[in-house]
């Protein structure tokens, strides 16, 4: 096989291609065309040979938690896996895929990249990539974990995310401002509709972005507790700024992309944040105030994402409730008493609260609702047993996060 990679912009960039389990890699010194992207196949259509017939496509995103191979320590040197507890974490993420089958997969948390392709790869994902590396101290301490992606079906095209640093200074952020871990973008050559941009997300945590010595003994007790609340709330704030700016940076990036190729758009990842709260609720836009009816009605909607559980539902509105229930679908009387209503499932708890974090958002192709819509989503399904049913033997290395996987079905 011959695998053409011309260059790379700006950073290290790494394409895996499992089938020959060869790595490459390119520098700041192969750089040698001025774009964005490093394409690597023709994009016009599938060679017959991968034609495929499936009429369903499982998409998912999963935050692997640590994912770092021992002797290496993530974080602080004495966090480190020893052998046993690598190879259980290993089966747990083995046992997932093995069991549940996704198609694509968005992965966050990743230090030990190669590990993960080469386990990704003995389960039939022939095709990965990472778009940056962690941050390695000392020779084994690990921080700023990736993402990374593996699919089943060929990569064609990957990228790092660049955000308009003009739009940026507009927004009044620094000339500094970058993503807090840099966005993948792959082009996915799916079964029926082709080329489609994938994209995999961490964005910002909800972590102060302010620290401070919070056992500082020149201070009196109560001085410092004032110091560490006004670090937290402060530090909160900057937090919150820098995630809905790398959302609205990216959305600005996916309409562009978008319009340029025209092709579906799918968004996946930890978003660490509620997406209907504010900060990130801007990613679903999907009307205009002050546009013209009729061209908003006409052209809108291909540039807009939609959440796959809102998806999921409406599909399932005029069901039966035994319809829609399954084992990762909580059942709800609704307030007007019509019936079983689906409840989403949390995908991080913290203490006694709880969160959806993960999401995927699709464009209009994979939306039931719009006219020349390819797939809709036919099922909806959070992993979290380990989250709320842990058997420590089973989970004790597994996430703390659950993972979201969707199912595509062919409209006919």
């Amino acid at each position: 096989m011959v695998l053409v990679v011309i260059k790379l912009w700006h950073s290290a960039k790494i394409l895996y291609d499992v089938d020959n389990s060869t790595q490459y890699k390119l520098s700041k010194a192969t750089i040698i065309s001025d774009c964005n992207t490093s394409p690597l196949t023709d994009n016009s259509k599938q060679s017959p040979e991968m034609m495929i017939t499936n009429s369903t496509l499982k998409i998912a995103t999963f935050n692997l938690f640590n994912y770092l191979e021992s002797p290496n320590a993530y974080y602080e040197f004495e966090r480190i896996y020893t052998a046993e507890q690598w190879a259980k974490k290993q089966r747990w993420i083995i046992d997932y895929l093995t069991e549940h089958q996704p198609d694509v997969i968005g992965f966050q948390e990743v230090f030990s990249i190669e590990s993960l392709r080469e386990l990704v790869k003995q389960q039939g994902y022939a095709h990965f990539a990472v778009v940056d590396e962690p941050q390695v101290i000392d020779d084994f301490i690990y921080k700023r974990p990736v993402v990374a992606i593996a699919a089943k079906y060929p990569i064609v095209e990957v990228a790092s995310v660049k955000h308009d640093y003009e739009l940026a200074s507009t927004l009044g952020l620094t000339e500094d401002f970058a993503f807090s871990r840099r966005v993948l973008r792959a082009t996915i050559s799916l079964p029926h509709i082709g080329n489609t941009d994938c994209y995999v997300v961490h964005f910002k945590s909800k972590r102060p972005s302010i620290e401070i010595d919070e056992t500082n003994k020149e201070l009196t007790a109560e001085k410092n507790i004032i110091e560490i609340l006004k670090a937290n709330v402060a530090g909160g704030w900057g937090s919150t700024i820098q995630r809905g700016s790398e959302a609205t940076l990216l959305m600005i990036e996916m309409i562009s992309r978008r319009e340029a190729t025209q092709q579906p758009m799918i968004l996946m990842g930890d978003f660490n944040n509620d997406l209907a709260d504010g900060v990130l609720s801007h990613l679903l836009t999907n009307t205009l105030r002050f546009a013209p009816a009729f061209d908003s009605k006409t052209y809108l909607a291909k540039y807009c994402l939609n959440d796959a559980w809102q998806l999921f539902t409406k599909l399932n509105d005029d069901c039966e409730p035994d319809e829609v229930a399954n084992e990762s679908i909580q059942g709800v009387i609704d307030k007007d008493n019509q019936g079983l209503k689906p409840l989403r499932k949390a995908t991080h708890y913290f203490g006694a609260s709880s969160s959806v974090l993960d999401y995927i958002l699709l464009s209009c192709e994979f939306d039931s609702g719009y006219d020349d819509s390819f797939f809709e989503v036919s099922d909806y399904h959070t992993y979290d047993r380990h989250l709320i049913n842990p058997e420590f033997e089973r989970d004790d290395l597994s996430t703390d996060h659950g993972v979201v996987c969707i199912t595509l079905k062919l409209r006919e």
